[in-house]
């Protein structure tokens, strides 16, 4: 049982907005009350006392569309590689990267990117996977990495035939395995079939994925992230991409369709009516110059639009900044965006968390599930319910998170990783880092 307080809670419920002096009291991976914290320490004198210092206590983040196996990309330098577009991006840097990418690179960049996900403090990450250098058995090396930080995590492998038909097979069988492992821990673990997107996969290969899918797991597929993707689809199968996948079955309501940059009406029409969830990635987007997705119009649909980084980070404050930023600058608009981009990740991405997981996240209130942070932050303008998007979006960031609980478990405390040997896991981290390097430079 824990007690974390006392400090400004900030619980997401319109019920009880904030508690002054307040505390979050946990057991078992779940919050058992709230309220005064010393009110609290007096009625459960056994609880070990998190010492928040006085500072912002609220619901950790979650991150709705990230890639693990990018956590070695960070300052690679690629031999011939000098992209024009967005194809040779792909083909330039991360097909290269997971061609070579084994099971051993694929924990070590889990371990990389679950460190920074608690010391950003983001409890809940959904990630795509490749790692076709060694496809087998990636998907359990990431979960047990993810077991080993405390991060509730929906794991998928990307399914293409850019490999060859052996490496499909092999994605489609880890896909199913680990999904199928992970119903034996649903509350922290779920299993999605990934599909990286429509232009790299043949009818035939779809079809496989849908006849081996039985047990009716939801799908996590790019969809429209470059014009490439809908300009294939109509020359090469006579339709738009939504249309496609929804021929196989994939658009429903416990599937995730990434990015949507370049989908019109009609797909966001057949989005919304089978209830399937999409998520934004702005920073991607936007460093890959690929366009704007158009927020306002999903989001108008009625469409469940949450927000991931893409891998370009594991920081969901800088991502929502910047899904702020994006969607006033494609609107030409400055009063729109701020409010949207909250939606999405204090609202929507809990919801998401909640469809696929089935527990109540990104609020503080009696049953929820225990994922906690403090965030150290000395306001110089008021700060109350009403603004804290506002601080939090033009005061802080990542950074300011100084403790980290997740699942009721301490997992950082005044900004030390707990049970966890950070100088070594990162020499670890680093040793394999300069070996890959040089290893996908030899491709």
């Amino acid at each position: 049982m824990l007690l974390i307080g006392k400090g400004t809670v900030f619980t997401r419920d319109a019920a009880a907005p904030l508690i002054k002096d307040g505390g979050v009291l946990t057991e078992e991976g779940k919050i058992l009350s709230i309220g005064k914290f010393e009110d609290l320490k007096k009625a459960y004198p056994r609880a070990q006392v998190v010492d928040a210092g006085g500072q912002l206590i609220m619901p950790a983040f979650i991150n709705c569309h990230h890639h693990i196996y990018s956590a070695f990309a960070r300052g690679l330098q690629l031999s011939g590689y000098a992209p024009k577009n967005f194809m040779e991006i792909l083909e330039g840097m991360w097909w290269r990267m997971d061609r070579v990418l084994d099971v051993e690179d694929s924990r070590l960049s889990a371990a990389a990117t679950y460190m920074s996900c608690i010391e950003n403090g983001v409890a809940t990450v959904f990630d795509h996977h490749a790692s076709y250098g060694e496809v087998q058995g990636s998907l359990f090396a990431i979960a047990r990495e993810a077991e080993n930080f405390g991060v509730r995590s929906c794991l998928c492998y990307e399914i293409s035939d850019r490999n060859g038909r052996e490496r499909l097979e092999e994605a489609i069988a880890e896909n199913i395995a680990f999904a199928d492992h992970a119903k034996k821990n649903p509350r922290r673990l779920a299993g999605l079939i990934g599909l990286h997107a429509s232009f790299t996969l043949r009818d035939e290969s779809l079809a496989a994925v849908a006849e081996r899918n039985t047990s009716g797991y939801g799908y996590h597929i790019h969809v429209a992230e470059d014009p490439i993707d809908e300009n294939r689809c109509i020359k090469e199968h006579g339709m738009r991409v939504v249309e496609r996948l929804k021929r196989f079955g994939i658009v429903n309501d416990r599937s995730i369709a990434g990015h949507c940059v370049h989908i019109n009406d009609e797909e966001r029409r057949i989005l919304k009516e089978a209830d399937m969830m999409v998520v934004q990635n702005p920073q991607s987007n936007m460093g890959n110059a690929i366009g704007a997705q158009d927020a306002m119009a999903l989001l108008s649909e009625g469409i469940l639009l949450g927000l991931g980084t893409d891998g370009f980070t594991s920081d969901m404050l800088e991502s929502v900044k910047v899904a702020n930023l994006l969607i006033k600058h494609s609107k030409k608009d400055a009063t729109v965006g701020f409010t949207e981009a909250c939606r999405l990740l204090f609202e929507n991405n809990p919801e998401m968390t909640k469809r696929t997981f089935g527990v109540e996240t990104g609020v503080l209130r009696e049953g929820a599930a225990a994922d906690v942070i403090v965030m150290e932050y000395d306001a110089i303008t008021p700060l109350d319910e009403n603004n804290l998007n506002g601080h939090l979006l033009f005061g802080m960031n990542g950074r300011n998170v100084v403790t980290t609980v997740t699942d009721g478990v301490l997992r950082m405390y005044r900004r030390e990783l707990l049970g966890i040997d950070k100088e070594r896991v990162v020499a670890q981290i680093r040793e394999r880092a300069g070996d890959f390097a040089r290893r996908v430079n030899r491709v």
